[in-house]
């Protein structure tokens, strides 16, 4: 069965109106399983999702390539069943909910659920299965070094994040030269920002940034001192997060003008989950407080 679904749900301080494609029930065969007679015989899988997506570009056009075709996603899910055989349901579920997050751009989150009903196990049941939830997350980063060629580093980050399967979107402000913050003893800044949207979470999106440094020899030596190049998560959603390696919102973001100019610049209507403020009215608090 496959549909569509609308809803208005209310956030801290907006509406957001979330609009839902819908497939349930959808019966493919595989090979999936631990056992060797799932491996050889296949079974029967059942297949359920929901798409968050938006339909402003359906309505206004009635163009079936303006949305999700969901009939394109039954037919690829089917393909995916064909084409691999994983031992458990939890390698297939994610594997399958990202190769279709990569496929289809209109899906900005998807909830998918495989249920295996003819599961090898010796009691009565109703139905076993997994469920996982993928979605591009919106992330505000700010780029920085003080170190060598500096808009060739803040460049080739950029590339990195753009040739990245797990981040699409990437918007980046034009670099300003600023005087270090901190330690001052040291070269100038070149400082810019980004806006992304990725499918990683948190920690992985920060593991990653510290590898692309690590490409570019950052050393972490002195507190606030010179780097080759540095990447960090600014905003995440409007998410709060407090663990022993991240901190988000970013701890000091609204006292750095280096941060907020060029942020600015590109995305003056995100706002701080906890100061409940644009970047727009942070910028201009920031530069009001600096002139007085």
């Amino acid at each position: 069965k496959c549909g569509i679904d609308s809803d208005v749900r209310t956030h801290p301080g907006k509406q957001v109106k979330m609009e839902q494609i819908i497939v349930e029930g959808l019966e493919v065969f595989g090979y999936h399983g631990v056992y060797e007679q799932e491996k050889e015989e296949g079974q029967i899988f059942v297949v359920n999702c929901w798409i968050d997506t938006s339909f402003a570009g359906a309505i206004h056009s009635d163009d079936l390539s303006n949305t999700v075709d969901y009939g394109n996603v039954c037919l690829f899910i089917k393909k995916y069943f064909a084409e691999n055989a994983h031992d458990l349901l939890e390698k297939v579920a994610d594997e399958l909910a990202t190769s279709i997050m990569y496929a289809f751009p209109g899906v900005q989150k998807l909830v998918l659920e495989i249920k295996k009903p003819h599961a090898p196990i010796p009691m009565e049941f109703a139905n076993v299965g997994v469920k996982v939830e993928k979605a591009w997350h919106q992330v505000a980063l700010a780029i920085g070094s003080n170190m060598g060629d500096k808009e060739k580093y803040l460049t080739d980050a950029m590339e990195e994040l753009i040739s990245d399967p797990n981040v699409r979107n990437v918007i980046v402000s034009d670099y300003i030269e600023t005087e270090p913050y901190g330690y001052v003893d040291q070269d100038k800044f070149l400082n810019g920002a980004a806006t992304i949207e990725t499918l990683l979470l948190p920690e992985d999106l920060l593991a990653f940034l510290h590898r692309i440094e690590e490409k570019a020899d950052r050393k972490r030596e002195i507190h606030w001192g010179p780097r080759t190049l540095d990447l960090d998560i600014l905003l995440y959603d409007d998410a709060c997060i407090h663990t022993k390696n991240l901190i988000v919102p970013h701890i000091d973001m609204c006292n750095r003008m280096f941060v907020l100019e060029p942020l600015m610049q590109i995305a003056p209507g995100l706002v701080h989950p906890v100061r409940r403020r644009t970047i727009y009215d942070l910028y201009y608090m920031l530069k009001e407080k600096e002139n007085a």
